[in-house]
């Protein structure tokens, strides 16, 4: 499958999450590269459209590692995923142009960038000179409040669509994010959520990614071990307002889940 080649809003595409890092907010990175390769394949065996290879925790207070130590984590799993799964897009999770630049050259053919490529212009660049596709995310981590986190959120999808197109990435090649969990209050979140097909104004796929995230669960008192529930329900509410793409980590139950829901959402529209 190619992103070039897909009818979006015809089903729900599953990005399946594969964390190679040791301290994953969720608890399932892996450091070793045979282990990381192996997960890779279940995921594209439990139905995963995308796999998403990350080698640099974002959780809340994370420490940065470096362009080199990034690398080691996530190139020889990336190219060993290329050559064992070459009908499965892979994408790189970072925001260090250096890595993308690496990963690209592995076989990754998407560029999943949670500053929405605002925070380093040469991410564009590197992007645009391998032809990827880019998952642009709006981050409000370190940002004013704001009164209206929706409109908050389409003036960070501008601004990453302006960016790209000044340094090559057409329109036609990025999927914004709105960045759930990255900076928003739960209730902003869930305000986010039920307004979601108002995010659709820039005309382009929308990714959620909310698995395991502390708002499918911790106003329960869920710890990130019992969010499964929490995650499912979220997931089947974002594709019932129009999620494009699911980025999930139980991706054989969600795969199933975004069957049912696009069977009930998508059926019979034209």
């Amino acid at each position: 499958m190619k992103l070039d080649d897909v009818a979006w809003g015809s089903r729900t595409l599953i990005v399946g999450i594969l964390n190679v890092t040791p301290d994953s907010f969720a608890g399932d990175g892996l450091l070793d590269a045979d282990a990381a390769v192996a997960r890779g394949e279940q995921l594209a065996r439990e139905g995963a459209d995308i796999i998403d290879v990350g080698g640099q925790s974002t959780r809340p207070g994370f420490e940065a590692v470096s362009a080199d130590e990034e690398c080691r984590r996530v190139i020889p799993v990336l190219a060993r995923l290329a050559s064992r799964l070459p009908g499965t897009p892979l994408s790189v999770d970072t925001s260090k142009a250096a890595v993308a630049s690496e990963a690209f050259d592995a076989g990754a053919t998407i560029l999943n960038d949670i500053n929405g490529l605002r925070d380093d212009s040469q991410l564009a660049c590197a992007a645009a000179a391998s032809g990827a596709w880019v998952i642009a995310m709006h981050n409000q981590r370190d940002r004013p409040a704001v009164s209206d986190p929706v409109e908050a959120v389409l003036a960070g999808f501008n601004a990453s669509l302006e960016i790209g197109a000044r340094h090559g990435v057409a329109n036609e090649r990025i999927v914004l994010d709105p960045g759930f969990g990255f900076g928003w209050r739960r209730d902003e979140n869930a305000q986010i959520l039920r307004r979601l097909a108002e995010l659709r104004a820039p005309g382009r796929p929308i990714l959620v990614g909310m698995s395991r995230k502390r708002m499918t669960g911790e106003q329960f008192g869920w710890d990130v071990g019992e969010r499964f529930e929490g995650s499912a329900a979220v997931t089947a509410i974002a594709i019932a307002n129009g999620a494009d793409l699911v980025r999930v980590h139980d991706v054989s139950a969600m795969s199933r889940l975004a069957r049912m829901a696009d069977d009930i959402v998508r059926s019979g529209r034209p």
